[in-house]
Order: C-alpha cells, then structure tokens, then sequence
C-alpha cells in the first residue's frame, strides 16, 4: 500500500475550527468520473485507490494535492472503505463513490445531527441522481419504512442504505467490522447495517442531508444482476436463518444464467460466510422480516 501525504490544510478548511466530516471515496478506473467529482468535496478527503490501471492515482496526486491518497496495489472492494476509515481523524465519515458527492453544507448538516442523536451510528441521506436530480427509488423506500421512529433518532428507521449516501460515526462503524470481503462489492451495506444494529445503534434517513450520483458509464448492468444475485445469498449465510439462505439459493438457481453464475461465485465465498456466520437477536431479525420483503443490495 503507498500513500500520499496531503496538504496542511484541505481547500476550504478554516484553520479555527477542526473539521468533523471526512469523505472517504473509494475508487477504481473511473479516471474521468474523478475528475467531476472530486472537486466538489468539502472538508478532508481521503481517496482509496483499488489498484486502477488507468492513471486515476496519479492523476489525484497530480491535480488533487489537497487530496490524500492511498494506492492500495490490488482492488480489495467495498473493504477499500474501511481503510480510509482507520486513517480519517474526524468523529464522522461520509462515503463517496467516485460518481458521487455530497451538497454544499449537507455534511456540516450531517455532522450537527450526528452530534445532536448520539445513538445514532449511520445516517442515510437523500440522493438524487443523475443531472434531472431525480430522488433514487431507495429514498421514498427508507422515508416510509414501517420500523418504528425512535424517540432518541432524528428520521425513520432503517436496515438499509446506498453507501454513497451514508455518513457513518466512525467508532461504531470500525467497531461493527466496516465492510466484509465476503460480499466484496454491491449490497454490501446490508450486513453492516444489520451489525450495526445488532449492537444497538441506530440507523435513519434524514431527508435534509443531499448527497448527488452520477451513475458512471463504465458500470456493467449485467454484471450487477450477478452480483445482486451472489451477494443477497451470502448476505443471508453470514446473518440470517436458514430457511431465508434456502429462499435465496433458489431465487439465483431460477434466474437463468445470471443466477447460476452468482451460484458458482457464491460457492467459492462460501467457507469464509459460514466461518462468520452468526444469528441476529431476536428484535433484529423480527424487524428485518416487517419488512416484507426478502432483504437486498440498498433496502431499506
């Protein structure tokens, strides 16, 4: 792993005052999806490099000194995040991904109601998407979540949410383990929110924090089918009853090839989810089933 040390102060940092936020974006051969979004961050921001091959590390370190950077070497998925988490000095993180940022303001927001709910562990914002600024469908999902609001948490429950529209406390999220290798990438989000509440902190949507995606144009859509597929099994394997990981294997073995192929990927992962296979307390598994929906990548 090499890093580049950042600038003594990030752009727009007042020197007075001690920031709270850091962004961590995590970020693989998206050279050009970088290049629009990294100017807009406020505050600390941290870039974790997972072994790009198209110059997106020295093209940071070229344009973004302010920036720090981490070139990791090899691409280690969603657990990237985690690294940058360990090396943010700020109480809260909010994560990115290279096709993402967050509104001006929303993280000094972000930070405020952190501090004002000192339960709550992660807070899901609004995202809107795409130069429409269209709310993404998880928006509405998570707004009218049928877990009940708690008293001490400032919006609606959830056991869901999009990493790049999370800000995270980062001592609860460290000491929930972060993101797995397990899942690696896509619905990852699901097996730290439940961790997280299983611990007994707090997860809520909180409307008035704005984050904006732009959904990049290398993305694979159906790559993605394959990945859902894979890592909704997995998910369960590591944290749910068996009669939901039987659900799961049979929903991928009816999906054609995409199902099959997530099959075979979830075969090879298999040993590592049952070694960190655990239950979730009772109040946590009967939440997640008021859903009434067979949990996956960003539900609420």
């Amino acid at each position: 792993m090499h890093e580049t040390p950042r600038g003594a102060l990030e752009d727009g940092q007042d020197a007075a005052r001690p920031p709270r936020v850091t962004v961590v974006v995590a970020t693989r051969n998206r050279h050009s999806d970088l290049e629009s979004s990294l100017p807009r961050h406020e505050g600390p921001v941290i870039v974790v490099d997972n072994g790009s091959a198209d110059g997106s590390a020295a093209f940071v370190r070229d344009r973004f000194p302010h920036v720090r950077l981490v070139e990791l070497g090899r691409n280690l998925g969603a657990t990237a995040r985690n690294v940058g988490a360990r090396l943010a000095t700020t109480p809260y993180v909010a994560f990115a991904d290279d096709d993402s940022w967050w509104a001006p303001g929303a993280l000094d927001r972000a930070a405020g109601v952190l501090d004002a709910h000192p339960r709550l562990a992660l807070l899901a914002a609004h995202i809107l998407v795409g130069p429409e600024e269209r709310p993404d469908p998880i928006c509405a999902a998570m707004a009218r979540s049928p877990l009940k609001t708690e008293p001490d948490l400032p919006g609606p429950s959830v056991l869901g949410f999009l990493a790049c529209g999370a800000v995270v406390r980062r001592d609860a999220y460290l000491a929930a383990g972060g993101f797995d290798d397990v899942v690696f990438f896509f619905g990852e989000e699901e097996r730290l929110a439940l961790d997280l509440a299983s611990a007994g902190w707090g997860l809520s949507y909180v409307a008035d924090v704005v984050a904006h995606h732009h959904p990049s144009a290398a993305r694979v859509s159906g790559r993605r089918r394959v990945l859902a597929s894979r890592n909704r099994l997995l998910t369960a394997v590591l944290r749910r009853p068996w009669p939901v990981v039987g659900r799961a294997a049979l929903a991928a073995a009816r999906g054609g090839p995409p199902g099959w192929r997530a099959l075979g990927e979830a075969v090879t992962r298999l040993p590592k989810a049952l070694w960190r296979r655990r239950g979730l307390p009772p109040e946590v598994e009967a939440a997640l089933r008021s859903l009434d929906v067979e949990p996956g990548p960003g539900r609420s």
